[in-house]
């Protein structure tokens, strides 16, 4: 059975699965539980999203909690019977299930894959590999944007890959943070405001907003707070203007993370992004350049990574300190 949460134990089971996917990342021959969970989402998708838009909201949102209260209840149920067996491998299954949450590797890695082209203005390797972790047209993007969008992606996914799993799995164990996953999943795949999935992915989207309004804004003050370490990073008047700032992205969440880093790198993200074609136009955020803003370049992609890896050890330095409190308060 999983281990009681805002626990020291949960704690030090926490920290082993970040040391695994930051040695092994997702290794392509071990089955992922997410992968699953899409899968599931896509024949549910096709079977149920028909019909007038009522019948679909309500089909939506039955699939959003069979989903996610089924991966909960398969996860918990599964570390119960494995602790039957023996504890240690119970322990061992939850190690596992807790690395596959987490995406601090896989982050890294997908960011690095954009400027390392980009850095031998090889831009046609670039925007191929920008294309593979956005949504938006890539085709034509130069140097400022290709940077722009690789430095947008790792700061919302520190939130999606990194610390709302970390906080959901100190609250619930594997069984939580894997139910986040569930619902992180039903948004990326059905959570979109189109014809086609605003009725039928309603009830996915809003509760993904719900699963990432405390941490996006964890996230926002761990970043800050971890850029104290780090040379070159903007930190002063950051917090303040992530506070203006951050209400004017569409998503109620997603703002916060990049908001911050934009400041903390002295850029300007948001703008125009393409869609198949269709330009959708995003606020602005963060230092414009008539203000003493730098231009983006390649090297804000690596100064992006270095942020979102001193966020999440700021963002475990945080849950430590909430397990000791808790720890010394029973």
């Amino acid at each position: 059975m999983s281990l009681p949460p805002l626990s020291a134990a949960l704690l030090t089971l926490i920290g082993a699965a970040v040391l695994v996917d930051l040695c092994l990342g997702d290794p392509r021959r071990l089955p992922h539980p997410v992968v699953g969970i899409g899968r599931v989402i896509a024949a549910l998708e096709h079977a149920w999203n028909h019909g007038t838009a009522q019948a679909r909201r309500r089909r939506g949102a039955l699939l959003t909690t069979l989903v996610v209260a089924g991966t909960f209840t398969l996860a918990w149920v599964a570390l119960a019977l494995l602790a039957q067996v023996h504890p240690w491998l119970a322990l061992a299954a939850e190690l596992w299930l807790l690395a596959t949450t987490l995406s601090i590797k896989g982050l890294a890695d997908a960011a690095r894959a954009v400027a390392t082209p980009l850095a031998m203005n090889d831009l046609p390797a670039s925007r191929g590999a920008l294309a593979m972790i956005v949504g938006r047209d890539t085709q034509r993007l130069d140097e400022a944007e290709l940077t722009r969008g690789a430095v947008e992606t790792v700061a919302e996914n520190t939130v999606d890959g990194i610390t709302a799993p970390l906080f959901w799995a100190l609250l619930g164990g594997a069984p939580l943070a894997l139910a986040y996953k569930a619902v992180n999943t039903l948004d990326s795949m059905v959570g979109y405001r189109n014809p086609r999935f605003a009725d039928f992915g309603y009830a996915s989207a809003k509760l993904d907003d719900l699963a990432n309004w405390l941490p996006a804004r964890l996230t926002a003050l761990t970043l800050w707070l971890a850029a104290w370490a780090m040379p070159g990073a903007r930190r002063k008047g950051a917090l303040a203007a992530t506070w203006r700032q951050a209400p004017r992205h569409p998503s109620p969440n997603a703002g916060w993370p990049e908001a911050v880093m934009a400041q903390l790198l002295g850029v300007q993200l948001g703008g125009s992004n393409v869609y198949s074609g269709v330009v959708s136009q995003r606020a602005v955020l963060g230092v414009p350049l008539k203000e003493g803003g730098e231009p983006l370049a390649v090297r804000h992609i690596a100064r992006a990574i270095h942020h979102m890896h001193g966020g999440w050890l700021v963002f475990l330095l945080l849950m430590a300190l909430a397990v000791w409190l808790k720890e010394g308060l029973t």
